[in-house]
């Protein structure tokens, strides 16, 4: 069966989609292939000009991309807001509750604090520089490769601490989610969909787009740790 329209992610919706595609799939008989990998990556690869149809990242990335001419003008659409979560190795003492004090005194006391390289492994290096850490915390801030996700960190004992979306450590081995950040702490990351301009499959592209935004799609997003929007 051939590819009706083919796109780029970051991991931090690598199961919604593929999910949602499978689905989408079954119910139209479009086929949609959905590439995940780190949203640094997908971002340097739109940017040198491969051939997808749309892409599935962070809100603001997408914003430089359409920016930088990389994008359709104007085809942003945000999809779901993906809370920031904090875990730990399985079988470590987890605070609670998890308030502004208890993430800062994790941090404090890690000896390393994983991150990603995407959106909240930023934020936490903001967090760092708030609170004062940066210092000495910022040689403990450990961030995972690309496409790797926080949780593989936390379970190979790489560190003691981690942050990343809750979609990434839902289901992970090894490791025990503590919670969601509390609501002053939330980077309030948004993942959002776009065409791409060196795309050939644009109305395809555009038709699962907006299946992505559509109700029907909003139980699964909450099953993988977002809130629809």
């Amino acid at each position: 069966m051939s590819v009706t329209a083919a796109g780029i992610s970051s991991m931090a919706t690598r199961q919604i989609l593929a999910e949602l595609a499978a689905a989408y799939e079954e119910a139209t008989g479009e086929v949609i292939t959905i590439e995940s990998v780190g949203g640094v990556d997908a971002a340097k690869r739109i940017r040198a000009g491969e051939a997808f149809d749309f892409a599935v990242l962070a809100s603001d990335a997408l914003q430089k991309l359409e920016a930088d001419g990389h994008l359709v003008s104007g085809s942003i659409i945000e999809i779901a807001e993906s809370p920031m979560a904090m875990a730990v190795r399985m079988g470590t003492p987890k605070p609670d509750p998890l308030d502004e004090a208890a993430v800062r005194k994790a941090m404090e006391n890690a000896k390393a604090i994983g991150i990603s390289t995407g959106p909240s492994g930023t934020h936490v290096q903001k967090l760092a520089r708030d609170w004062g850490l940066e210092g000495e915390g910022a040689s403990r801030l450990v961030q995972a490769k690309p496409g790797i996700p926080v949780a593989k960190l936390l379970a190979d004992g790489d560190v003691d601490v981690g942050f990343q979306q809750l979609s990434e450590m839902l289901g992970a081995p090894g490791i025990e989610i503590v919670g969601l950040l509390p609501e002053a702490l939330q980077p309030g990351t948004v993942f959002a969909a776009a065409l791409c301009k060196a795309g050939a499959h644009a109305e395809a592209a555009r038709a699962f787009i907006e299946y992505l935004v559509s109700e029907e799609t909003a139980e699964t997003k909450r099953q993988h740790g977002m809130i629809p929007v």
